[in-house]
């Protein structure tokens, strides 16, 4: 009998309590219409460059929207939500959602865009860029807390300092902030 096979075991250890509602990236709309314009942009350039050349037809238009739609494709974030033990990441294509309270690993990946890989107890994993965490305090709030719960528990392996570069970069960020607005910087 697996983890979730077992409906009346409580894993998290917590009192009872009402949840909480959702948190939801409060950025997510201003990237998505960002997303939007670039795409917009582009078929509208692609569109005006190709009728003053006089060479517009009606299957160079559409060749012309279908690459703006890609673009959009490509742009268009992933709507991050953090709930009472959870975080979820929901894209155009698909939803993935990972247990916070049973975090098992959460690694950092390098690369052209840096990347935060948590993985939960019953093997499911998300892919979510940093940023949004740092850029949502309340988001990390809860990330952070759960993960410090599954640690706790025993259930965090591998980790804890991908968790910690994260929190110092919440704190450095924060910290500019406070200078800037108090006329510091």
């Amino acid at each position: 009998m697996g983890l979730r096979d077992d409906p009346g075991r409580d894993l998290t250890d917590r009192p009872a309590r009402h949840p909480r509602p959702p948190v939801h990236d409060r950025h997510w709309a201003r990237d998505v219409r960002s997303a939007a314009g670039c795409a917009g942009l582009l078929a509208a350039l692609l569109l005006v460059i190709d009728w003053g050349a006089g060479s517009l037809t009606a299957w160079r238009a559409l060749l012309w929207l279908g690459l703006a739609t890609l673009l959009f494709l490509v742009l268009c974030p992933p709507r991050v939500s953090v709930g009472e033990g959870w975080i979820a990441s929901r894209s155009l294509l698909r939803t993935r959602r990972v247990r916070t309270d049973l975090l098992v690993s959460v690694r950092s990946l390098d690369g052209v865009s840096q990347r935060l890989l948590l993985r939960d107890a019953f093997g499911d994993r998300i892919e979510i860029d940093p940023r949004v965490l740092i850029d949502n305090p309340e988001l990390w709030y809860r990330v952070d807390l759960d993960a410090h719960r599954a640690e706790a528990s025993g259930y965090l392996q591998s980790g804890p300092t991908a968790l910690k570069r994260v929190s110092a970069r919440l704190d450095a960020e924060t910290a500019r902030t406070v200078f800037k607005v108090s006329g510091l910087d």
